[in-house]
């Protein structure tokens, strides 16, 4: 099995909204601002190679959307999804399946691209995009804070091709792979859990965006439910701690993986380090 980093490129988000109710004198030590108080998150995906599969988690954000939606984001970095999959020496046409932790726009908008022709059609067209049922539905009837951050155009593609698998169980649907649905950021969002080398490496995706996210109460206020993504922290955690698992980070642009430490506040950052250290 190979795990390989995907970066897709940044964004900015505000610092407020990444952080929530911590005030800003706190997480500005752990993580910078401009002085617009904007931070600058990536989007990281993963690729595992299974050998026989090649298995994609999330695609960052694409751009299908207008030049006036992506300047609220700040985009910024040279990393493209299908540039940094053929840096890595693999062609759209190689992916078998894509795993969608949820379907934010910032998570679920490049496996969709539009052609010359300014058709929308699949970048990954042999690959079985896996959603949660929860989630799908969700993004059907989307509830009103939702409703600006999901896109038609990034999801019914692949729907009409056939290529939209829906699950509505937690378990091991693609070997060395465990699928578990979480419900604090949003409803059914799938955080993947990959066995590699005799250990876990978790795709943390927005249940812990950022390492700063790690202490309980430091959670986003772009979750729905900031108390259920407490208990559910707290939960995994736990577990994460005592299997010492590694922990991979989607949106922290300076921290790509760390383990975790008991401390007297509770568990925290250990060692950070970049993917290629243990693979």
């Amino acid at each position: 099995m190979k795990l390989i980093k995907i970066e897709t490129g940044n964004f900015m988000t505000d610092g407020g909204a990444t952080f929530g109710v911590i005030p800003k004198v706190l997480w500005q030590k752990q993580y910078p601002a401009d002085e617009e108080n904007y931070c600058n998150l990536a989007m990281r995906s993963l690729l595992v190679d299974t050998g026989d599969r090649r298995v994609l988690i999330d695609s960052g954000m694409g751009n299908k959307q207008s030049e006036k939606f992506y300047s609220y984001y700040k985009l910024n970095g040279g990393d493209t999804l299908r540039g940094s999959l053929e840096k890595a020496g693999y062609t759209p046409d190689s992916i078998t399946d894509v795993i969608l932790s949820h379907l934010h726009f910032d998570h679920d908008g490049g496996h969709v691209v539009k052609d010359e022709d300014g058709n929308l059609k699949l970048l990954f067209p042999n690959a079985t995009h896996w959603v949660s049922k929860s989630q799908w539905e969700n993004y059907l009837n989307p509830n009103i804070r939702e409703r600006s951050v999901y896109f038609p155009e990034d999801m019914m593609p692949v729907k009409e091709a056939g290529k939209l698998k829906v699950i509505d169980e937690e378990g091991e649907h693609i070997p060395g792979i465990d699928f578990r649905l979480f419900n604090g950021h949003t409803t059914g969002m799938i955080v993947t859990m990959i066995s590699y080398n005799e250990k876990k490496v978790v795709f943390a995706a927005d249940l812990i965006p950022l390492a700063a996210n790690v202490p309980l109460a430091w959670v986003s206020a772009y979750d729905l439910f900031p108390l259920t993504t407490i208990k559910e922290k707290e939960t995994f955690l736990k577990e994460a701690f005592e299997g010492n698992y590694i922990l991979f980070f989607e949106h922290d642009l300076y921290t790509e993986c760390c383990t975790l430490k008991m401390t007297e506040k509770g568990i925290r950052v250990d060692k950070t380090f970049n993917l290629s250290e243990i693979t």
